[in-house]
């Protein structure tokens, strides 16, 4: 009946969509030529058309002989490109880099140090886990430029790839360089390009820099436990010990304020209705801890650090099970599926008395009974799952946002967009659609910067319904 009713809307949607998709253009169309004036390039909506889409100021791409996710070549000097925190789709045949996450830490008003971990791989898939391979096999240079619509140059440089700027951290690899500040600049926009050697395929980065009056989450971040690494995440698990901390070690207080939190996930992507008030979060307890020094923290919750209590920014942390990203115990792992399920199946799995049983029914009978098929379905959904939580957590969980349920639907875009104000995920290597795009606005808060909500689109629903039909058949198993 699905299957049925999906045509049904197509057909009719094909009817009604056009002047929607029309107007939207016109409303994107004025905002990119805000942005494309100093650019070769062309520029297209950025709505859930199936057009190829330019970037309004700066896109991802991997560009190369082999494995091209770009349709358009390498501008050496245009504006600022980005992976982001998104792993990109993986080409094959290759050494490629597949994602790339940065961040920044002012050492004093005219340097700071920028930590960035590193995905990777080998042209035979394998994961590049070995400083020295990352080192025999990329170039690494980078550009700073005024703004993402500005492409004059305030500085560059090559990055010298050593065993101690390149670093391995469990199942991924480190990279960490200084920049220092132009004449007169304030802030800038650091694009990063790392380049494989032999294809001349590359991966960049975009990172805002800012060199004069940084806020607390510039200059302190969570450390690994030797206090010297950055986590370049917005999570840590109960009672882990864990440092706050800047690149001087420096020792000073911070007040901490716990939340007890419980956020919604996601709405459907389709869902164009106004979205609810903010709630307001109650303060559960405080705390004050030392910078530099370890400290471990006993309840899950949301967490705020601040230097005073009057300041408008801090630095946000979700503490969360010992098992996170990860999700294992069965009245967690109920909870994801709502993406795939209907209102009554969410109803009785919350309702069930013995929820792992409940839990178990509901993915056999989604797969005909088919045990291997209900396994390995499951597998696949909750290993997004977890990659989301590791990638988008925000002041909530990385499944719950925007990002984290249509990365955990459709996988990793095949190319990623992004300027100051917004990033689009651009799918167009999917056989029945020629391309779909996904635009967030950045919403920043004072937990974190990088918090993103979806732009809603009715329109999605050819798009989106046959995809959860594929999860619910067991068709898609990666």
């Amino acid at each position: 009946m699905r299957i049925v009713y999906t045509l049904l809307l197509l057909t009719l949607l094909a009817a009604c969509s056009s002047n929607k998709k029309t107007q939207q253009a016109r409303i994107n169309a004025a905002y990119d030529a805000r942005t494309e004036a100093q650019r070769n390039a062309p520029t297209s909506a950025q709505g859930p058309a199936t057009t190829p889409a330019a970037a309004p100021g700066a896109s991802t791409r991997r560009d190369g002989a082999r494995g091209d996710a770009s349709s358009t070549p390498v501008r050496p000097d245009g504006p600022a490109v980005s992976t982001g925190s998104v792993p990109l789709s993986k080409s094959g045949g290759e050494w490629v880099v597949t994602s790339i996450k940065g961040k920044f830490l002012a050492i004093d008003t005219s340097t700071v140090r920028v930590y960035m971990d590193l995905t990777a791989k080998t042209p035979t898939g394998e994961a590049v886990v070995k400083p020295t391979d990352f080192i025999q096999h990329f170039l690494v240079a980078y550009v700073m430029y005024p703004d993402y619509n500005n492409r004059e140059r305030l500085g560059y440089g090559n990055v010298t790839l050593t065993e101690q700027s390149v670093g391995r951290q469990d199942d991924h690899l480190t990279l960490t360089f200084d920049v220092k500040r132009g004449k007169d600049i304030a802030n800038t926009i650091l694009l990063t390009e790392i380049t494989e050697i032999n294809t001349g395929t590359k991966a960049r980065n975009d990172l805002a820099l800012r060199f004069k009056s940084p806020k607390l989450s510039d200059r302190f971040t969570l450390l690994d436990a030797g206090g010297k690494q950055p986590q370049l995440r917005n999570f840590a698990n109960v009672n882990d010990k864990v440092i706050i901390g800047d690149v001087a070690g420096t020792h000073k207080t911070l007040l901490g304020f716990r939340y007890k939190h419980e956020f919604d996930a996601a709405s459907s992507p389709m869902n164009t209705s106004a979205r609810p008030v903010s709630k307001s979060l109650t303060i559960d307890s405080t705390l004050t801890i030392t910078t530099g020094e370890p400290f471990s923290l006993p309840k899950e919750g949301l967490y705020y650090f601040v230097e005073d209590s009057t300041d408008a920014s801090g630095i946000g942390l979700v503490v969360a099970d010992k098992r996170f990203p990860k999700m294992t115990r069965p009245e967690k792992l109920i909870k994801p599926v709502l993406y795939m399920s209907t209102s009554t199946e969410i109803s009785e799995l919350n309702q069930a008395q013995d929820t792992k049983k409940a839990f178990d029914r509901y993915w056999l009978s989604l797969m005909a009974g088919n045990e291997d098929v209900a396994r390995k379905t499951l597998k696949a959904y909750f290993n997004r799952v977890e990659e989301a939580n590791r990638l988008f957590t925000s002041y909530k969980e990385g499944w719950k946002t925007d990002k984290g349920m249509i990365y955990i639907v459709l996988g990793a875009p095949d190319r990623v967009q992004r300027n100051r104000e917004r990033e689009v995920w651009v799918y167009n290597r999917r056989a029945s659609v020629s391309e779909i795009n996904f635009t967030f606005t950045k919403k920043p808060n004072q937990f974190v910067e990088d918090h993103y909500e979806l732009v809603r689109y009715i329109e999605y629903q050819p798009i989106w319904y046959p995809i959860v039909e594929a999860w619910r058949t067991g068709a898609i198993r990666e």
